[in-house]
């Protein structure tokens, strides 16, 4: 099977019962296809850091009033950019092998146990 159309088949089986770990599955089996499986822990980290700037931009235009270049398209990205942060963390994960849901329990376990104010 065309392996595009693999990926296309498992991401519209993804519905609000689809698990963390599907995800994951589907973020490792993309990586591979599009070729990105040689990148290293540091151009993961470099990648998801220029989408979180993508995403700080689109959040300053969405609910600030500081001003913004009248010719560039300002027309709202908010959600893609947020889409593209969440591939960059699932890709970490990829790199370092984890699992982002047994991670994430570990450290709201963690959270749990802090004070906060």
């Amino acid at each position: 099977m065309d392996e595009n159309k693999e990926l296309s088949q498992m991401l519209e089986s993804f519905d609000e019962k689809t698990s963390l770990k599907d995800l994951q599955d589907y973020a490792k089996k993309m990586i591979q296809v599009r070729g990105f499986d040689e990148e290293t822990p540091q151009d993961v980290m470099l990648l998801l850091t220029e989408e979180i700037g993508e995403l700080a931009k689109e959040i300053r235009k969405a609910s600030t009033n500081i001003k913004c270049d009248v010719a560039k398209n300002n027309e709202s990205n908010l959600a893609n950019e947020i889409a593209d942060v969440f591939n960059y963390v699932l890709a970490m994960c990829k790199v370092y092998d984890l699992d982002l849901l047994e991670v994430f329990k570990a450290k709201e376990r963690t959270n749990m146990k802090r004070k906060w104010n």
